[in-house]
């Protein structure tokens, strides 16, 4: 099946289950989770994909989605088995500010 260009998309899930695009950022999981930061501030331009991120650290770590792993198959975080195990084992509570009106 030939993958689309989406552009603007903040879902991660929405993107793998659409077979949109997606350039492979879950790297991002693994240097995350052993830096073992106590506070990690993403700030980066508008634009710059921290929404989709966040919505890839969510649909990894969220117990939610739990049975999930179908997410991850083929990207690079998947294959190391440490990571298969850790994927859905925590509680998440995400908030985004990306559709807040500041004008």
């Amino acid at each position: 099946m030939r993958r689309t260009i989406g552009i603007g998309h903040q879902d991660f899930e929405k993107i793998q289950e659409r077979n949109i695009f997606y350039v492979d950022k879950t790297s991002f999981i693994r240097e995350w989770w052993e830096s073992e930061d106590e506070v990690t501030l993403l700030s980066r331009p508008r634009r710059f994909g921290k929404t989709l991120n966040m919505s890839m650290l969510e649909k990894f770590f969220s117990i939610q989605y739990a049975g999930r792993g179908d997410l991850f198959e083929g990207l690079k975080i998947w294959e190391d088995e440490k990571y298969q195990r850790l994927q859905r084992t925590c509680p998440v509570i995400s908030l985004s500010f990306a559709n807040v009106n500041m004008g």
